[in-house]
């Protein structure tokens, strides 16, 4: 995803040959008070101690800050959200990449967006897996982003024949103010059948989510069932019950943003060139820990594979865990989940490698001991097989190294 601009290969290495290498000013207007920003900054951050070693104008913000007095200062290239503060940026001489938030993207400008199909795609399959026949998305009206994740959420669903209940905020500023729409938001998961599989936005909506089943008196995950978009831990983990959420490749993006801005600043055009940020693995908790199948049998597999997903188990292991024949929970198991019980064996185990993978900086060898491998080819070719992907391809496809 990202070339070696070391050494020779460096935009900056003109410079070398005359004995100099000049510093750049960046100015990086990305707030600091979520999880996506923060991930944006360690990649830029990275590729900037890595090949640029720029002179970064940043300050801990959100996303209502104002934007730095940058027409006094001597600035090389920026990357800024695109939100209004930031607007008088399409008037500077010098290149900038947009981070979508709130508007449509300009024309010309280089931007950074989330891939909207892959994150709503990863997040109806983690709740299809768990046997929801409900489903519903909740985010904000005024955002393209989450209205297009809403649209790829409905579609994805749809695939599987059942129907998408989809909120609708309040026309009125004062009603969507959080101390107002709260009941609204209460109201409306109330009139929704029950189990319900609910898809937020992102995690401070999904907070929200949980916030209004309480005042409903709704139990979460037993009547809605709530995952969220971010994965930020000061959200999620702090939640009552903590919540279930996607994570994103943002320390990869936010290194590919910063090394496109670096050959913009060496004279390539600004020409709309986009940086997209993918889903890399769901991040399950409590709001989503629950099978929502009535038979008894296939619950008790599901959680028989899940509470083993680090461990060689075979499809007999799971059927001794239940009081039914192989035959009967095989059939059970496509009624309910419309997969195999191998299928979804090989489902969780390649879920949890893909988690050690991203999450960690662990060794394939370290990587295949905890994930029940006996060795590092072992893991590598069932991997492949079942991904299509090598573990290094994998790796560096979501992570900034």
């Amino acid at each position: 995803m990202t070339k070696d601009m070391s050494a020779n290969n460096s935009p900056a290495g003109s410079y070398a040959g005359r004995g100099l290498r000049k510093t750049l000013t960046v100015l990086v207007f990305v707030e600091t008070s979520r999880e996506f920003g923060r991930g944006l900054l360690y990649g830029i951050a990275k590729y900037s101690r890595l090949h640029a070693h720029w002179r970064i104008y940043q300050r801990p913000v959100a996303l209502d800050s104002s934007l730095p007095d940058w027409q006094d200062m001597k600035i090389d290239g920026a990357i800024a959200r695109d939100v209004q503060v930031a607007q008088g940026l399409v008037h500077a001489d010098f290149p900038v990449i947009f981070v979508q938030h709130s508007r449509e993207i300009y024309e010309r400008f280089p931007s950074l967006l989330t891939d909207a199909q892959s994150i709503a795609t990863m997040g109806a399959e983690h709740l299809l897996e768990r046997g929801f026949r409900y489903f519903a998305f909740c985010g904000y009206d005024e955002f393209i982003w989450s209205r297009n994740r809403a649209v790829a959420f409905k579609e994805r669903i749809s695939r599987e024949g059942l129907e998408v209940f989809v909120y609708t905020q309040p026309g009125s500023r004062t009603k969507r103010l959080w101390k107002n729409e709260q009941y609204i938001l209460a109201d409306w998961l109330t009139s929704l059948p029950k189990p319900i599989a609910l898809m937020a936005c992102n995690d401070d909506r999904a907070l929200q989510v949980v916030e209004a089943c309480k005042l409903a008196g709704i139990a979460v995950p037993e009547d809605v069932a709530v995952i969220g978009v971010d994965n930020d831990p000061l959200v999620c983990e702090l939640a009552d019950p903590p919540i279930s959420s996607i994570a994103l490749s943002t320390e990869a993006a936010g290194y590919a943003t910063a090394e496109l801005l670096d050959r913009l600043m060496h004279g390539e055009p600004m020409s709309g060139q986009r940086i997209m940020v993918y889903p890399t693995h769901v991040v399950a908790r409590v709001s989503t820990d629950i099978t929502a199948v009535t038979d008894p049998e296939v619950a008790a597999a599901v959680c028989y594979i899940r509470e083993h997903a680090d461990r060689p188990i075979q499809v007999m292991d799971v059927v001794r865990a239940t009081a039914v024949s192989r035959r009967v929970l095989e059939n059970k198991f496509r009624t309910a989940l419309r997969r195999s019980i191998h299928q979804e064996i090989q489902r969780v185990r390649v879920n949890h490698i893909m988690q050690l993978l991203v999450d960690t900086d662990l060794a394939i060898k370290e990587i295949a001991r905890r994930a029940g491998f006996d060795s590092p080819g072992h893991i590598a070719r069932y991997f492949r097989r079942v991904t299509g992907v090598s573990l290094r391809e994998y790796r560096h496809r979501f992570t900034a190294r």
